[in-house]
């Protein structure tokens, strides 16, 4: 959707000048007419024409701006007010326009959340639906707090993730770059030699020589396979929704590093669960919003079976429990929770122990993930030794003093 700056009027006979998201002119003066202004001249800026240059809105940008609402709200300052004191601080160009934009909205007539709604890009549905449940219950002050710690929490999880899957990437690639380097050069280069002795040769020293005989000459298919299998699995999830349930049911298996997964999507879901149900939304639009949250489908098939069976009357606890995919130590605090009315505390206490869980997790992960591959590149190295040495011991051994 292009933006676009426009010079308008407002009934009052004031010029307005600002920036707004619409599909074309017709489309931005509509806009501004529920705005109550009267369009003058628009054009879409260079930046949404190049479409590049832009700088992302961060989540160091969305916690400023938490941050900064927060503390105005607190101390009574009025909304616009504080969203222009805002504006007016921002380095940001795009999130600055962004914030100009939700000003002229609210002077129009709209409230907060239904300004954020219109840039979904930058404010997600968790974002807008607890803002609009500050907004009814007049807490405000609290939701920025504690959606500013909230992504403060969430970036420190996406760090985590990424130190998770890092790892064994670099590791792997380095002994898939030590075994390519002896099958195409160093095997080839040791050929002539083993073969010059006269002798049979051992099957492990033939299977050596096979393998890297098919490197040098397959070289094509051995990169082609893996990069179209790359490209095949990653479309089929993309359009096929069976396939994507498939191989996020895998993720949640893999040796070691599923579970981990595991638990930072339960940690993920607990944290927002209890900040909606703290902020007073109802238990099954908590559990909605929590389907679009999740990236992993067995997980959100699972949190839409759970809120099937509430919306039926089962308990809370009990629809968990029927998933099979929350472990024990979910299910006991939430039945603690329903039990002692305090499930918003029970859901965090939930977060905190995955999230504790989850950084030890990681440094276990990594430190096997080293002597793992060191074992993996001792055997290729003890495998080429052997092929090459043992002919030669053989021969040795053979000669006649």
């Amino acid at each position: 959707m292009p933006l676009y700056k426009y010079k308008a009027m407002s009934r009052a006979g004031k010029i307005r000048n600002g920036a707004l998201d619409a599909v074309n002119e017709v489309d931005l003066e509509q806009r501004l007419g529920k705005m109550s202004l009267d369009l003058i001249r628009s054009e879409v800026t260079e930046e949404k024409k190049a479409g590049v240059g832009q700088r992302k809105v961060e989540k160091s940008d969305l916690i400023n701006f938490c941050f900064h609402m927060e503390q105005l709200t607190r101390a009574g300052v009025p909304m616009l007010e504080g969203l222009a004191d805002l504006r007016d601080s921002l380095d940001h160009p795009r999130f600055k326009e962004i914030i100009a934009n939700v000003i002229d909205e609210i002077e129009g007539g709209k409230s907060l959340s239904d300004a954020l709604a219109d840039h979904p890009l930058v404010f997600d549905n968790l974002f807008i639906n607890l803002i609009r449940a500050g907004e009814a219950s007049g807490q405000l002050a609290m939701i920025f707090e504690s959606l500013s710690d909230t992504i403060k929490w969430q970036d420190e999880l996406n760090k985590s993730t990424k130190k998770l899957l890092t790892s064994p990437i670099f590791v792997g690639s380095a002994v898939l770059g030590v075994t390519v380097f002896l099958m195409v050069y160093l095997v080839p280069q040791l050929v002539g030699f083993i073969t010059s002795m006269g002798q049979d040769l051992p099957i492990h020293t033939r299977a050596l020589i096979a393998t890297s005989d098919f490197m040098v000459s397959y070289w094509y298919i051995c990169i082609g396979v893996p990069i179209l299998l790359f490209f095949a699995i990653t479309t089929a999830v993309r359009v096929n929704p069976k396939a994507r349930f498939k191989v996020d049911g895998y993720k949640l298996r893999v040796w070691k590093v599923g579970p981990v997964i595991q638990k930072i999507l339960l940690s993920r879901f607990a944290n927002f669960f209890a900040m909606m149900y703290a902020a007073g939304i109802p238990i099954l639009k908590c559990l909605e919003i929590s389907e679009g949250i999740i990236d992993n489908t067995v997980v959100r098939e699972a949190l839409k079976q759970a809120r099937e069976d509430i919306s039926e009357g089962d308990p809370l606890s009990q629809s968990f429990a029927n998933t099979g995919l929350f472990p024990p130590l979910v299910i006991r605090m939430l039945k603690v929770g329903e039990t002692t009315g305090g499930l918003d505390k029970a859901l965090l206490n939930i977060s905190y122990f995955y999230g504790r869980d989850i950084k030890d997790s990681i440094d276990k992960v990594q430190a096997m993930i080293q002597p793992v591959m060191t074992g993996v590149l001792g055997l290729l190295l003890g495998w080429v030794m052997m092929s090459v040495l043992g002919p030669v011991y053989d021969t040795i051994s053979n000669i006649q003093i």
